[in-house]
């Protein structure tokens, strides 16, 4: 490592190791390369075998992997991260060329939290690194200090205890049901929600949501939020997401 990267990887967070599993030499330095050029740490391998025997001794706050993989696969790994491994809830971005819908839907089945195709724009790589790791950052936040109050993305603003929502200043109205899904999105902004996971996260007490009528649901949402309804997108054949916090503007 030369002295400008070593001076910016001591500007981050020592807690900020990524592991990267990728077969293909040269994507698998491409990424190592730009992450390192960002200041994190970064361990990568090239089989599942070696990631599974590294996770057992090494912790990481992201893991970033392909799904075609010799031995044990993307899928198979992400399984074992999920069930078996002590870091279970490690955010996990699958990078590959697998891109049918129903690919995808097996990837965030598994237990992935985001899914990037191959070939991938190195910025839109780091965004969703940035992405899944500020997540964390706030779900540990959560967990020491208990909710904040306020959730921002771009200029939609939710306030959890008073249950209300604005876009620009402005004050929208929403059903139970839909407040409870922007909720959902926007506390994991970037993540990608498959329809059925967001019926799991929103049903309970006064909220009823039930197979494609998330969809209506969803439509319902955009057309009150106005001038903030691109803020939740839609990953097509997969679900919805709200945008990353980095890109929600």
């Amino acid at each position: 490592m030369d002295w400008e990267r070593m001076k910016t990887a001591n500007m981050v967070s020592h807690r900020e190791r990524i592991l990267i599993v990728e077969d293909e030499a040269e994507i698998r330095d491409l990424i190592t390369l730009q992450l390192q050029r960002e200041g994190y740490f970064v361990d990568a391998l090239a089989s599942g075998e070696e990631a599974v025997r590294q996770l057992s001794h090494q912790k990481y706050q992201l893991v970033m992997l392909d799904w075609m993989l010799p031995g044990l696969n993307g899928i198979e790994i992400t399984r074992f991260i999920r069930t078996k491994s002590e870091q279970k809830n490690i955010p996990i971005l699958m990078v590959t060329a697998r891109v049918e819908s129903s690919d995808i839907v097996l990837g965030l089945s598994a237990g992935a939290d985001d899914y990037l195709p191959k070939p991938f724009d190195v910025k839109v790589l780091i965004a969703r690194t940035r992405a899944l790791l500020r997540r964390t950052q706030l779900q540990e936040q959560y967990a020491t200090n208990g909710p904040s109050k306020f959730l921002e993305v771009g200029g939609l603003k939710v306030d959890i205890d008073g249950h209300e929502v604005s876009c620009n200043g402005l004050q929208v109205h929403l059903t139970t049901s839909e407040f409870k899904l922007l909720q959902v999105m926007m506390s994991q902004s970037g993540k990608v929600f498959t329809r059925e996971s967001l019926i799991k996260e929103v049903q309970g007490s006064g909220v009823s949501v039930v197979d494609r009528a998330i969809d209506t649901h969803i439509f319902g949402l955009r057309k009150k939020l106005g001038e903030c309804a691109d803020v939740i997108e839609t990953i097509r054949g997969v679900g919805y997401r709200v945008k990353p916090i980095d890109h929600a503007n």
